[in-house]
């Protein structure tokens, strides 16, 4: 071990350790955290000097595919960056969200040098593998960094300068990372400070044209601070659906965002940026973007931001089958089973449409949304409104299967493939959806060893039931669904990347029903259907339709359609009144902060229907069959509102 190597390891060691270093060691402080992660978290001893970690050609072949269409959009960006430092050394490499190097250029000349380094295609990079490093730190930190000389944990790399920086995809989750490094440099940290500029430039522009090309079919609006570079190269840029929400953005124009909503008074801010209104953002409604396209002058185009009333300069990006003249023109026809979905909410529509133009490709589909807002009833409508809507559509809940037995009822097994299994053996559900779609609800709990025989059964288009040899080839469409963070999941190493992108080839997003502005369509709808089995008209009281209008709906449409269930079987003539509705309605313990209707004012509305029942009673002498008939209800109607609103029996005058 050189001299060198010792003294790092000694200053590496006293750092870790809280103990004082030399005073020519003086380090960032993104460097001393990350050699702390590396000794106490990652469990890495500084005295082991480490040989690179390559991966094989076949598992290198994995993370490339995960990302191909990224690889192909980076590409460019790539070989920019490595023209404007051709001659000086550089190598550039392009890493996943693991560390793992998927692209890489480097002058051939130096291919074995750059290997045993480490700088070579297939390289894993993780600050749990290689230590203190460009990739592993910025992967650990979200911010762009130099790793220079002796900042690196390995004494192996003290001879590298190593310069990241973060690409992030349009819903603001880390995509790849950039990484600039060269085997010698000079002794000076500052001298990296050019290579760090162009580095987060490059991944800058990577990131837009990612976004850019993910949301062809969308608005893309660019906003500037100042109107001489509004046209020019913006740096907030955000992609915007045809019902006026964001679908996505890039780094920056997320930052500015999230700034904008943490100056508001207001716990709205911790929500998700997808999927919010851009109207709650910028003071700008969907029917306006076509007058901030380019052709107009750009001091005509200065919009404001919401909260903070900071002026922006805007160029709005029409999507190609949008005419300038008319936004609000007519959607197009959507299938019959798609067009059920909605009753006039926005965003809803955007999400119906969406589905609409995918409903014949191969891809697959993966449906988020919060637990009960309908993903079945999406996939089923997918489904219903394709080509494959004469075959097969096979439901699996991955939550309710036993860990034991999914394998098996996914993929089939032979006669005697194991104790206990069936005499006839089992088909398995991929192959009962041959030919139609695999609806795969809760993919997120899925557990990891099913997820990779999964993943081989979406690459190779085949099946391979326990007990057997041979493959059986599968044609089928999945569309999986989540109430989970996928990208959080896969993040936190509980859900396969590789997998995740084979699954995603659309995103859909349903939005949940205290933001559905379609809601009293939906309950009219929902009691229609009720009224033809039971054989009965229902209708919901003006209080009984306003305590369902303002509860917070956490079981969304599932908790809804409960509800009204319960209504029904309670109410009397069909008309549901407030007490054929669950007690926690009534009694508002489920309202959402900021609701019109307040728990107080419920609970007096209910007092004054108490009030009326007691005058009704005294006016009658008591007599219930006979207010049962000027309410036009039964005697069992009278009783249990009696019972609920607590009144005995000739209460005193």
């Amino acid at each position: 071990m050189r001299q060198e190597q010792v003294a790092h390891i000694d200053e590496l060691m006293r750092a870790a350790s809280g103990l004082p270093v030399p005073s020519r060691a003086t380090r960032d402080q993104v460097i001393t955290q990350s050699w702390q992660r590396c000794v106490s978290e990652h469990r890495l001893d500084p005295v082991v000097l480490r040989e690179p970690l390559i991966l094989p050609s076949t598992q290198l072949r994995e993370h490339q595919d995960a990302m191909d269409e990224f690889i192909h959009t980076a590409r460019f960006g790539v070989e920019t960056l490595y023209r404007d430092v051709a001659g000086l050394g550089y190598v550039l490499l392009l890493t996943d969200a693991k560390g793992i190097t998927v692209d890489f250029i480097g002058d051939p000349t130096f291919d074995a040098s750059l290997m045993r380094a480490g700088l070579y295609l297939g390289a894993d990079w993780k600050e749990p593998s290689a230590g203190t490093c460009a990739v592993g730190t910025c992967i650990a930190t979200g911010e762009a960094l130099t790793v220079h000389q002796t900042d690196h944990f390995d004494a192996t790399h003290i001879p590298l300068t190593c310069t990241a920086a973060p690409v992030f995809d349009p819903s603001g989750a880390l995509a790849a990372v950039l990484d600039i490094s060269a085997l010698r440099s000079p002794q000076p940290k500052e001298s990296q400070l050019l290579a760090l500029q162009l580095v987060k430039s490059i991944a800058h522009k990577i990131e837009t044209a990612n976004l850019l090309n993910r949301f062809r079919g969308e608005f893309i609006l660019r906003l500037a601070p100042s109107p001489e570079f509004a046209d020019v190269d913006p740096p907030y840029v955000l992609a915007v659906d045809r019902a006026g929400c964001i679908a996505g953005f890039n780094s920056k124009a997320r930052a500015l965002l999230r700034r904008e909503l943490e100056s508001r008074p207001t716990a709205d801010a911790a929500r998700p940026l997808v999927g919010r209104r851009l109207s709650d953002i910028v003071e700008i409604a969907l029917d306006d973007l076509p007058r901030l396209s380019p052709a107009s002058p750009v001091a005509q185009r200065m919009v404001r931001l919401a909260g903070t009333g900071t002026p922006m300069f805007a160029h709005c990006q029409l999507p190609a089958r949008i005419s300038t003249r008319s936004v609000a023109a007519a959607p197009p026809s959507l299938p019959a089973p798609l067009a059920g979905l909605n009753g006039g909410d926005p965003a809803m529509a955007g999400v119906v449409e969406r589905a609409a133009r995918l409903v014949n490709t191969q891809m697959n589909l993966i449906v988020c949304g919060e637990t009960g807002t309908g993903k079945e009833f999406l996939a089923k409508a997918i489904h219903a409104a394709g080509a494959r809507s004469a075959r097969p559509f096979v439901a699996v809940n991955c939550a309710a299967l036993p860990e034991t037995l999914i394998e098996g009822e996914l993929f089939g097994y032979e006669a005697g493939a194991f104790t206990g299994a069936a005499a006839r053996g089992r088909k398995g559900l991929v192959l009962e959806a041959d030919g139609g779609t695999l609806f795969l609800d809760e993919i997120g709990d899925m557990p990891l060893p099913l997820q990779t025989r999964l993943l081989r059964v979406l690459a190779e288009r085949e099946v391979t039931p326990l007990g057997r040899t041979r493959p059986v080839p599968v044609n089928i469409r999945v569309i999986a669904a989540s109430h989970r963070d996928l990208r959080a999941e896969v993040n936190a190493g509980r859900f396969r990347e590789d997998l995740y992108f084979r699954l995603s080839g659309a995103v859909l997003t349903l939005p949940p029903l205290r933001r559905r502005a379609d809601f009293d369509w939906l309950v009219e709808r929902l009691l229609e259907e009720r009224g033809k089995v039971e054989k009965t008209r229902f209708s919901l009281s003006p209080v009984a339709l306003g305590l369902l209008r303002d509860h917070r709906w956490p079981g969304n449409i599932r908790e809804l359609m409960n509800t009204l269930d319960l209504a029904c079987a309670l109410s009397s003539g069909g008309t549901i009144e407030p007490d054929d509705l669950p007690e926690g309605l009534l009694a508002g313990d489920a309202l959402p902060h900021g609701s019109a209707i307040s728990p107080a004012l419920l609970r007096g509305e209910a007092d004054a229907a108490r009030d009326g029942l007691v005058a009704a009673l005294r006016a009658r002498g008591w007599n219930i069959s006979a207010v049962a008939r000027d309410l036009g209800v039964d005697r069992t109607t009278i009783h249990r509102r009696m019972r609920r609103s607590g009144i005995a029996r000739r209460i005193s005058t």
